[in-house]
């Protein structure tokens, strides 16, 4: 079992230079500076994916979510396009070859407008749009083609109908290059009215991707199965791969604040989650980030 976590390094981002993955800019920017501004961002969020991968294998930690925001903007260009993309190419493939060497899992989870399930046809495409890209990045870090190293989504509406969004989300899938269907999974959400790991089973039988399961999201959206039979039916959609879970408790458990949302993220972790036996690598959702599971560890030692 191995303990992750998501996209940003508070301990090397306060460092002066800070060293992030995120480096971005507003639209405004974008459309002054254009496409060689974005590669500029883009190379220096790649070279220091690079020490984060070593710093990650320095303190013990073997599995990172890399940021979807690697490169700004990046919907409205291709990676080709890019003046430094040779240097990128070379940075982002030794960062793999790091990371394989180190024994280090990288995986992503684009964003909430990435909607399959969408009826709008302009969403679809912007979402492909979206997904491609991260399948190319994950190509370019020699990363294999396998839920391994997952692009992990939601489905993101119903639009009110699961069944005819469901069937949407798996006719979509097809128009997908292999570099995303190869590794894209699906999690359960947070809120009774959206998709349990029951419901998910419907997209898994017709196309076959795994699904994540959230324990957070679980305690809100249980599609009347109790955690362990959520959480072994979700493992049972991985074949020979590991799963993933996502762990993270809500803020409301360390904090006294009535105004706090249920779902809200605390900033630590305070145990891991039962795991009922299996074997699985937990992707630890808290906002202390990398500090979070530091703490974990040292309490525990």
């Amino acid at each position: 079992m191995s303990l992750g976590y998501a996209c940003i390094n508070m301990t090397l981002g306060k460092q002066k230079p800070k060293i992030t993955t995120n480096r971005s800019m507003i639209k405004k920017t974008f459309n002054e500076k254009g496409i060689p501004y974005a590669s500029e961002l883009g190379i220096q969020n790649c070279r220091d994916l690079v020490e984060i991968i070593k710093w990650n294998n320095q303190n013990g930690i073997n599995f990172f979510r890399l940021s979807s925001d690697l490169f700004p903007w990046a919907s409205e260009y291709n990676l080709t396009e890019l003046p430094h993309y040779n240097r990128i190419k070379n940075i982002l493939g030794g960062a793999g070859a790091l990371a394989t060497k180190y024994g280090q899992r990288i995986t992503s989870h684009p964003g909430p407008f990435n909607v399959l399930v969408s009826p709008r046809e302009h969403v679809v495409e912007n979402t492909i749009t979206d997904l491609t890209t991260h399948g190319e990045v994950f190509d370019l870090m020699g990363l294999s083609r396998t839920p391994y190293n997952k692009l992990n989504i939601h489905c993101n509406g119903v639009y009110g109908d699961k069944i005819s969004a469901m069937d949407r989300f798996c006719k979509n899938f097809e128009r997908l290059p292999e570099s995303v269907q190869t590794r894209l999974t699906v999690e359960n959400d947070d809120k009774a009215s959206m998709y349990s790991v029951k419901d998910l089973m419907y997209i898994h039988e017709r196309i076959g991707i795994p699904i994540v399961f959230d324990y957070h999201h679980h305690k809100f959206c249980t599609g009347d199965l109790s955690e362990e039979e959520a959480l072994k039916l979700a493992v049972s959609t991985w074949g020979d791969i590991k799963p993933v879970v996502h762990y993270s408790e809500s803020k409301a458990l360390h904090e006294s604040n009535d105004k706090l949302k249920p779902q809200a993220h605390s900033d630590y972790i305070s145990s891991v989650p039962n795991t009922y036996g299996l074997d699985v690598d937990i992707m630890v959702e808290a906002k202390a980030k990398e500090l979070s599971i530091l703490e974990y560890i040292q309490a525990e030692a």
